[in-house]
């Protein structure tokens, strides 16, 4: 059942490991029939053909959305699931406080005991995956076994797919293995399982994002991540940009940052008017993996090839650059629909929904018309902002990593960390505040470390020990900085004007890393002065730039405490190092006294 397909011809191109593990799973999971992806334009179209013909997808208006369609997911399948995810390591502790256990054994004998037989009468997709450049050292292959057709189309656009990864796979000899089946969509029978040891992942019960696309979260950062450890570099939530000047120079900077902190946005970034001949290009929006290069510095892969991107509030003013990469070609998931068969979702400001995201008529009192993790899935070249540096083998280096939160008082505009070490602290300490709007809830606060917490593949105070040992091997480390776009006024309005302004504290940043822009010591890092920072043309006066800018030594001693009661969750394992330095800061706030 599980032969080499002919259309995949000569049969050399896959390895006798992926042949055997395909047929092992075809056996366990019965299906109808096997198809082998091959990522061509034809199969692409013939699948979206199929899902239109069972209903399961919609075609967009041909005239405004060419090429666009809308997927509806299940009801009770519209998410993460983070409570139902587990990294499964023969050492518990490997695993770590951050992360839900299962012994391997267990782990295996629950998900088999749920895949068995569970595709009789579907198709059984085989999707041989590349994440990063086909042809970089840096990137790794994977094989994604699915039972659907929607996680194929999703899969051809996020990632390198088909004939040329199964031909990489097939000389290098290894892979992460991935089995997804939906499943009965049933919430009591869905798990999302990792074994790092065995480079495998198993997800059962969900056709949704995150949980079935596999080379995503599940491959590019929870098995990457421990891939990284052990082969010396680092798989991360973070967005890659470039940022190019006047003159023409580029600096490449990653950025990490929880959910709602602008992340998408900061990778579109369209400079402000006042900054004629600047240029931002988009590397990537969500995931960096980084890797010394041979002159000292870091280099970064996108390891994906196209965006899955939250669809609502995105609009000509908050991201133009993902409004119009979104308007062709693009897979919507659990958005509204105009009468007039258009995409529609909350903050789109331009037309009205006629039908909400589960196809019933529009009815306010139902909630929202798109759910709010509605998504689109699109093919990264499409952004107008996307750089062919994306493509290059030995990826782009970088001169800065941005780490950020949400902080409506605490955590200044912008800082820069007083070396790599301390710079882990800073990263390791991120956390951000939730709003009334995600939570009932205002200003509570949840670490999220390097914005890996519901993503790292171990025990996180072995991840900090692993980013304290890279930096310490490179010649030339990157600079490492902190913003907060989101400080606010006592009224809640915000400080900063934010979105493409965002653009003054980039070159800030850049100016730093070039050593030609002024800063102050804090006990913190080091901070713009009063004339360091460009706020021309903005209505920001000395006392809000100043307000921006403060370092309140009694909150600070309230975080670093805090701080230091999160860290003594891993107990032993934190590095010392990391103690060292939140212990220096804690000094120096004590001996701190404000500029009045």
């Amino acid at each position: 059942m599980a032969t080499a397909p002919e259309h995949l011809t000569p049969l050399s191109v896959i390895s006798h490991e992926v042949a055997v593990w395909v047929a092992d799973v075809a056996r366990l999971t019965l299906p109808a029939k096997v198809h082998w992806c091959d990522g061509s334009e034809a199969e692409y179209r013939s699948l979206q053909q199929l899902l239109v013909g069972n209903g399961e997808m919609l075609p967009l208006n041909a005239d405004t959305h060419p090429g666009c369609f809308l997927y509806r997911s299940d009801p009770n399948d519209v998410a993460r699931v983070e409570h139902l995810t587990y990294v499964c390591t023969r050492d518990r502790e490997d695993a770590g406080p951050n992360n839900h256990w299962m012994a391997p054994a267990q782990a295996h004998r629950k998900m088999d005991d749920l895949f068995r037989g569970c595709m009789r009468g579907r198709t059984l997709y085989v999707v041989p995956y590349c994440m990063g450049p086909i042809d970089s050292p840096f990137s790794r292959g994977g094989v994604e076994i699915t039972d659907s057709a929607y996680v194929v189309l999703n899969m051809r656009l996020m990632t390198r797919m088909g004939r040329a990864a199964l031909e990489r796979i097939a000389r290098e000899g290894t892979f992460v293995k991935g089995l997804h089946s939906v499943g009965e969509l049933d919430p009591e029978r869905r798990f999302i399982v990792h074994f790092p040891e065995e480079s495998m992942i198993k997800s059962y019960g969900s056709g949704y994002g995150g949980n079935a696309l596999l080379g995503k979260k599940c491959h590019a950062l929870r098995i990457a991540s421990w891939q990284a450890r052990s082969e010396g570099w680092l798989a991360e939530h973070m967005l890659i940009v470039g940022i190019e000047s006047p003159s023409g120079q580029t600096h490449y900077l990653a950025c990490a940052f929880p959910s709602a902190c602008g992340k998408t946005n900061l990778a579109m970034l369209i400079p402000p008017a006042s900054y004629a001949g600047w240029k931002v290009w988009t590397i990537g929006d969500d995931i960096a993996w980084l890797h010394p290069g041979k002159d000292g510095r870091l280099y970064a892969i996108n390891p994906e090839s196209g965006y899955f991107g939250v669809v609502p509030g995105t609009n000509p003013k908050t991201n133009r650059n993902a409004y119009e990469t979104i308007r062709r070609d693009t897979l919507f998931t659990n958005v509204a629909l105009t009468a007039g068969g258009e995409p529609w979702w909350e903050g789109l400001h331009e037309g009205k929904p006629a039908f909400d995201w589960q196809g019933r008529a529009y009815d306010p009192a139902n909630g929202p018309a798109a759910h709010p993790n509605s998504r689109f899935t699109v093919a990264a070249t499409q952004n107008p902002s996307y750089s062919r540096a994306a493509e290059a083998a030995g990826g782009v280096p970088i001169s800065a990593i941005v780490f950020g939160g949400r902080r409506r008082s605490l955590a200044p505009l912008v800082y820069q960390a007083r070396g790599w070490a301390h710079g882990v602290l800073i990263g390791a300490g991120v956390a951000s505040e939730t709003t009334a709007a995600a939570t009932g809830a205002v200003g509570v606060v949840r670490r999220d470390p390097m914005a890996m917490k519901p993503f790292a593949g171990y025990n996180f105070a072995d991840y900090w020990d692993h980013w304290i040992r890279v930096g310490a091997a490179l010649e030339h480390p990157p600079q490492i900085f902190h913003v907060n776009w989101f400080r606010q006024r006592e009224d809640g309005r915000f400080l900063w004007p934010g979105f493409g302004e965002n653009m003054r504290v980039l070159r800030w940043i850049i100016e730093r890393c070039e050593g030609r822009a002024g800063a102050v010591d804090t006990p913190i890092g080091q901070l713009p002065g009063p004339s360091d920072l460009d706020t021309r043309g903005l209505a920001i006066g000395e006392s809000v730039l100043e307000e921006l800018l403060a370092v309140d030594p009694q909150s600070w001693r309230e975080e670093l405490a805090a701080i230091g009661a999160y860290f003594d969750e891993f107990g032993e394992r934190l590095p010392q190092a990391l103690k060292r330095e939140l212990g220096e800061t804690l000094q120096r706030i004590e001996a701190f006294t404000p500029r009045r």
